[in-house]
């Protein structure tokens, strides 16, 4: 007797444990639709600041909706033309009509000139075009300028046609 009740506690204590509870599955949430993409924006490791993140397909929408991405000026110049009024004009209803970008105005330079002046020049021209596209409506919030100067010539050579192309005011799609 002794041993068919050893032999049925044992029985019983494996039912018992069978039928005990498991813990349910870890449950995740479901991918965010925002997951993949990049952060808003990097960090620049050595000075700290926040670096704005291009973004190319808008940038080639900006560009055939508004015509061009840039403008250009004269030598020594920060003024804007008629032809570069009319630009940034298409440039800011693509803007306001895009509220969830923020754009950069990158300014530049020719070669001519000390790297002092070419970046207080291109800081002028970038100034110039972001005062232009505020007059037109876009909150200055939504718009950042930087002054590159001589130190990214979009044409290469010494000569009028190289430093033409370099006198200008980029508008670069960021986040």
């Amino acid at each position: 007797m002794r041993k068919t009740l050893i032999v049925g506690t044992a029985v019983i204590a494996l039912a018992v444990a069978g039928c005990a509870r498991q813990a349910p599955p870890i449950e995740t949430a479901p991918p965010s639709p925002t997951e993949n993409l990049p952060p808003p924006a990097e960090v620049n490791p050595v000075t700290g600041d926040v670096e704005p993140i291009e973004l190319p397909a808008a940038q080639a929408d900006l560009i055939a909706k508004a015509g061009s991405d840039t403008v250009y000026f004269g030598t020594d110049e920060y003024v804007l033309d008629d032809a570069s009024r009319a630009t940034l004009a298409a440039q800011a209803r693509w803007l306001l009509a895009t509220a969830n970008v923020r754009a950069s105005i990158e300014g530049h330079a020719d070669e001519r000139g000390t790297r002092e002046y070419n970046l207080a020049l291109g800081e002028r021209r970038a100034n110039a075009a972001r005062d232009f596209l505020i007059q037109q409506g876009v909150p200055a919030a939504r718009l950042l300028t930087v002054s590159w100067g001589k130190e990214r010539p979009v044409a290469q050579g010494s000569n009028q046609e190289a430093w033409a192309q370099n006198r200008r005011a980029v508008t670069v799609v960021v986040r």
